[in-house]
């Protein structure tokens, strides 16, 4: 007998996998709404003007490509620091803030994962209903029992926000509490700010543990609104963690750029969290790639670069804005009745459409517009060239 004879066969991934369908489709009118990418008005896939820039400058002064230490660049982990908690933090200025580089935002996310269940191995891990489909796996895969929290409200188009916070509220001190710092996904609905505000007493009061996810700030109101958030943990004086990634506001995604950091009460804590999380990283993969880490820290730390990095930013939030308001009115065109102005109050690449299991595969089957079963799908993936096929296409599913 074989030693792999007993393998099953995985189920394939339900945004990877669909994207596998979208390529064997011979359809040429065919769109992806389904895989999490900003794309252009050219419906293509940009590099941005800041990357190219840094990217000069690195190929004009070449250096060795030796492996880097296993937290990371130095450099890169004190840029992430100052964009997501300020560079004027007390955090960041008392060094309570413990920073790795990591294999993107998933990687930062494992990282964390891997730590906290060492840390306290009977806790429970809390992930939003519905939540982006890798967290429930990140956390099971770590050793966790994972459960949901109350979040989106399928008949308001909204946030169940007195079950959110109810659900809390009976968590087990310990608990670990998976939240979408902005740009929630797949949903796209956020918490405002006076929610935010409860959200942060009770999990102070509760003993629960944050684990922030902010894989998109900058792409709902902007850099620092999109870190509010992080500011109301701060203020709270709470420990708490931050996964980071700059696959979207960089437009770097298979350079695999991200980030971890965990706040702590002291600068020596820190150091031992530090420690900790280079032990875990040394025995998973090592140290992270060179190139990508570089391009972001050199933009961030670079003025020039840095100011051209926000305009394009600021350049992708609002076509996407302009996109959610042409969908709406496409939408109204093409004949369907009902109220979409929902899609406006959403934030970030993605929009909950409303949209059933069974229409949303008949837009993949008969129209070719690939979005997942859940109906989310990517705003961001829309242009002037495509959006009235797939308004029209939805009308006809409605």
């Amino acid at each position: 007998m074989s030693l792999f004879s007993t393998v099953e066969l995985a189920p394939r991934d339900p945004i990877l996998g669909m994207t596998e369908a979208f390529n064997a489709d011979p359809n040429p009118a065919k769109v992806n709404l389904g895989v999490g990418v900003y794309f252009d008005e050219q419906g293509k896939l940009p590099i941005l003007q800041c990357v190219l820039a840094a990217e000069k400058q690195m190929a004009e002064a070449p250096k060795p490509r030796g492996y880097l230490p296993i937290d990371g660049i130095a450099a890169y982990d004190r840029a992430v620091q100052e964009l997501v908690f300020g560079a004027e933090s007390a955090a960041l200025r008392d060094g309570r803030i413990a920073t790795v580089q990591t294999l993107g935002g998933t990687g930062g996310l494992k990282v964390g994962a891997d730590f906290l269940k060492r840390l306290n191995p009977q806790s429970k891990v809390l992930i939003s209903d519905p939540s982006w489909e890798n967290h429930r796996a990140l956390f099971l895969q770590a050793g966790f029992e994972v459960e949901s929290y109350a979040y989106y409200d399928a008949a308001t188009r909204g946030i169940r926000f007195d079950a959110m916070l109810a659900a809390l509220q009976a968590a087990a001190p310990g608990s670990v509490v998976v939240l979408h710092a902005c740009c929630h996904n797949p949903s796209g609905y956020d918490l405002d700010a006076a929610q935010w505000a409860q959200v942060v007493q009770v999990l102070k009061a509760r003993g629960l543990v944050p684990f922030l996810d902010m894989a998109y700030q900058g792409f709902g109101d902007g850099i620092v609104e999109d870190g509010a958030a992080v500011q109301m943990f701060l203020r709270a004086g709470m420990d708490f963690l931050v996964a980071t990634s700059f696959s979207k506001s960089f437009s770097l995604y298979g350079e695999r750029v991200g980030a971890l950091s965990v706040v702590c009460e002291s600068k020596d804590e820190a150091a031992r969290v530090l420690s900790r999380l280079k032990v875990l990283i040394r025995g998973n993969y090592s140290n992270p790639p060179t190139h990508g880490a570089q391009v972001v820290s050199m933009v961030l730390t670079t003025p020039a670069l840095r100011r051209l990095w926000e305009g394009e930013l600021a350049g992708m939030r609002v076509r996407i804005k302009r996109m959610r308001e042409a969908l709406v009115q496409r939408l109204a065109e093409a004949g369907v009745k009902q109220d979409m102005g929902f899609i406006l109050r959403q934030k970030g690449m993605f929009s909950y459409s409303g949209l059933s299991a069974g229409q949303m595969q008949r837009l993949r089957s008969e129209f070719g517009v690939y979005g997942i079963d859940s109906g989310r799908i990517c705003v961001a993936a829309l242009n002037e060239r495509n959006i009235g096929p797939v308004a029209a296409a939805i009308a006809k599913v409605i």
